[in-house]
């Protein structure tokens, strides 16, 4: 299953990237080519922009690929620090749940009432879907982090040093 999950969020966040691109070029083109343009162009761009944003969160931690400040966490012990991890993901999956339920009464609400969007012939809750899409995922992706801390195999949200002082001070450390 989590790696059906995987393959069908890469494949999304690929086709994203590549309409976008090809939306953006085919406007620029028609627009400075032929002084014309695609009147529905910017608010796909910012739909598909949306739907990069959130569910590229869910992608950049299953990829460690989040910036961390974690100076004050690499200097707990190691039996603290995977305590304040916890509770940092157990916050991250409340802070998760609400937006999921936020978007779903939202989304909710949308459809009851009918609303399209504004230049595209579609309901305004499709479009906007990745709300409590982007959300959950998020928060599948905290709770493997969360499981894989408690059984001890991981103790981080991410790998990445922010910065080559971090690296060499953390390479003096490994020496020590």
């Amino acid at each position: 299953m989590r790696s059906f999950i995987n393959k069908c969020e890469d494949s999304l966040i690929g086709i994203l990237l590549v309409a976008i691109t090809l939306l953006v070029f085919i406007e620029v083109v028609a627009r400075f080519g032929f002084n014309t343009g695609i009147h529905w162009a910017q608010e796909a761009t910012l739909l598909l922009a949306g739907w990069m944003v959130l569910l590229g969160a869910s992608w950049a931690l299953r990829e460690r690929a989040h910036i961390g400040v974690d100076f004050l966490v690499d200097q707990l012990s190691a039996r603290t620090r995977p305590w304040v991890i916890g509770f940092g993901v157990l916050c991250s999956l409340l802070y998760c749940g609400l937006f999921a339920y936020g978007g779903w009464v939202y989304l909710g609400k949308m459809k009851m009432i009918g609303l399209e969007l504004e230049d595209i012939a579609m309901p305004k809750w499709i479009a906007s879907l990745v709300m409590v899409l982007g959300f959950v995922l998020l928060a599948y992706r905290l709770l493997e982090l969360g499981y894989n801390l408690i059984r001890g195999r991981d103790d981080r949200f991410h790998v990445h040093k922010e910065n080559a002082v971090s690296r060499a001070f953390d390479e003096q450390e490994e020496k020590a």
